[in-house]
């Protein structure tokens, strides 16, 4: 199996993650003003932007998002130079293929941090710069089912809840994907070969034969 097979496919998942967005961004209204129904109820397109890491976490500090970009940078890096690795150590095909899903993940999500802020104007207004402060592009929303938590519950009682909340996009989906994966099949994945053992191997060595016959007679 060629090496560049594995980048290939992380180029695939750029592809389609950074179509999808700016498909998104010049056709969509944000928020729910323009939400549009894929399937029902249960999946939706919805145009959200993310100024920090997955669920719209983010770092407080002035420089926070800067620092969050650098290290998404560095972890692009790592993860290809890690695939590299991993080829000429002959891995498993499976975890490179997986690798391969993070790393494209990992690209498209780097891109809207590092450009998206200058050339879609959609940095934060606070930013001190637009360049790495860009807002990632979201737009994949799975409302499967909302409701009321029992009264009886503990502190959230009678509380309203939404399964599934998140708003992520294909870059998302891709490291997911590839780390999940990784999890279920990691016994496969990462098997080492068996050294067989000091006392296997001679048991494993022929008996050595004598040269004179009469040595092998016993009394």
């Amino acid at each position: 199996m060629k090496l560049y097979r594995y980048f290939l496919l992380a180029l695939v998942v750029i592809i389609i993650d950074q179509s999808s967005k700016l498909l998104v961004h010049f056709n969509m209204e944000m928020g729910t003003a323009g939400e549009v129904d894929v399937i029902g109820d249960w999946f939706k397109l919805h145009y959200l932007l993310n100024p920090g890491m997955a669920f719209g976490l983010k770092w407080s500090h002035e420089f926070g998002k800067l620092l969050l970009t650098l290290f998404r940078l560095g972890a692009m890096v790592g993860i290809a130079y890690y695939i590299i690795y991993l080829f000429k150590n002959q891995a498993k095909s499976g975890l490179l293929w997986c690798m391969g899903l993070i790393l494209g993940g990992a690209v498209g999500n780097v891109i809207d941090s590092t450009f998206y802020g200058v050339f879609l104007d959609n940095a934060p207004a606070n930013s001190p710069t637009r360049w790495f402060h860009g807002q990632v592009i979201d737009m994949l929303f799975f409302p499967l089912f909302d409701g009321y938590y029992p009264g009886w519950f503990p502190f959230i009682g009678g509380d309203y809840f939404l399964f599934f909340s998140p708003v992520f996009n294909i870059a998302d989906s891709s490291i997911f994907i590839g780390v999940v994966l990784i999890l279920i099949f990691q016994k496969r994945f990462f098997k080492h070969k068996e050294e067989p053992s000091p006392a296997q191997d001679d048991k494993d060595k022929p008996l050595p034969h004598s040269e004179n016959k009469d040595e092998l007679i016993t009394s």
